[in-house]
This record gives structure tokens, sequence and C-alpha cells, in this order.
């Protein structure tokens, strides 16, 4: 299989699928596209129909959405673990999975992911607006719900691909110095610590495209 990814300072989209992979145990090469470049869509568009990435290539399937590939590679390659066992945590782990893929607007658009910046002072201004923080409220609760139930250390127990749709959540609240209750912050800190995250964040540092989301 190969994984077809942006840049890893910036691309969260591409961070969800290569994280459930890697935490699984699955195999894959990864073909890294850097955004915003001359030849950027010219480059995707050979693996990917839509134009977006990341993009999943398994012999002559194609899967191009960050869910789709997750699902994907859940029933063929990880025998169902990257779900909860129980139908009910399994149930809710999917809804607090479907919501970060296509909510949370304003989070996504006024602290956007970059790994390697520290920008605390524009995070102070972003939460002033109402919509950043409902979306960063509307998180804390999904989050505390799921570990209070689960009892951690992953949101529904063991690591499943809602934790791999939040982990760029993560970054941004490091990036932009959200403060979490205590819960929250040593479930972040558990995230960070990874070792796949360790290895994406190093990698994410390396890198030298400086892209502007302003």
């Amino acid at each position: 299989m190969k994984l077809v990814i942006g840049n890893k300072n910036y691309s969260s989209w591409s961070l969800r699928p290569w994280l459930a992979l890697k935490m699984a145990g699955i195999g894959f090469e990864e073909v890294r596209i850097a955004l915003r470049q001359s030849d950027t869509r010219a480059k995707i568009l050979r693996y990917s129909p839509s134009g977006k990435l990341p993009c999943l290539v398994d012999g002559s399937l194609t899967v191009w959405d960050s869910l789709a590939i997750c699902e994907y590679v859940n029933e063929t390659h990880a025998k169902g673990r990257l779900w909860p066992a129980d139908r009910a945590a399994r149930a809710t782990a999917r809804a607090v999975t479907a919501e970060m893929h296509s909510g949370f607007a304003a989070l996504r658009t006024h602290l956007s992911m970059d790994i390697r910046a520290r920008k605390p002072a524009r995070g102070a201004e972003a939460q002033r607006l109402a919509g950043v923080q409902a979306d960063i409220e509307r998180i804390v609760a999904l989050w505390t719900a799921a570990l209070d139930a689960s009892g951690g250390p992953m949101l529904f127990g063991a690591f499943c691909i809602a934790d791999a749709f939040y982990a760029p959540v993560v970054t941004r609240f490091v990036t932009y110095g959200v403060d979490l209750p205590p819960l929250l912050a040593a479930y972040s800190e558990r995230v960070l610590a990874l070792p796949p995250m360790r290895d994406w964040v190093a990698a994410a540092q390396a890198e030298t495209e400086e892209l502007t989301y302003d």
C-alpha cells in the first residue's frame, strides 16, 4: 500500500490515517507531496482523483478520504481493532470521529495546524471569537465524556480511530496555548508520547517549507 500525504507540519488530514496505520502496525509506503507548490496539484492527481490528500493506493484500489482510509484498513488489515470492541462504545466513537470529520469549522479556520510554531497570542485572540470558543468547549466536553466512560488511557480505552482524528487538535492546542483541565492535558500528553506521534512531530520540525494560512 501507498499512503500519499502532504506536509507533516501542516496537513492535519494526512496525520489522521497515517497515525491509525502506524498504531495498527500496518506496513505502507509513504509518499509525501509538498503543498502549495506550482506542481502540487499535478502530483496529487497522479494518485488522488479528488485532487486532495491524503490518498491510499492499495493495488488497483484508490481511497481518497481520511475516514474512508481508516475504515478500509480497519476492515482489511487491522481485524477491526481500530474501533472499540463494545458495540455502544464503537457507535459513540464513530459519532465522535464523524463530528471531527465534518465539524469545527471555526477551529480549523483560526487555529490551523502548525506543529513547529508557538502562537499563544494568536490563540488567545482566536479564543475571543464565539465560534472558536464554542468549538473548544465542545471538544473538551467530548474528550471528558469519553475518558470518564472509558477510564483511558485513550478516549475509548485502547487507541482507536477517534484518537487519530483528534491528534491534530492536540497539536493545535499546544501551538496556540489552549489551556486544558488536568484530565485532558494528561490525555494530550499521552497522545504526543505515542511513538508514531513522536516520529511525525520530529519530521514536521525537520521540514523546510513555510506555508501561510492567514
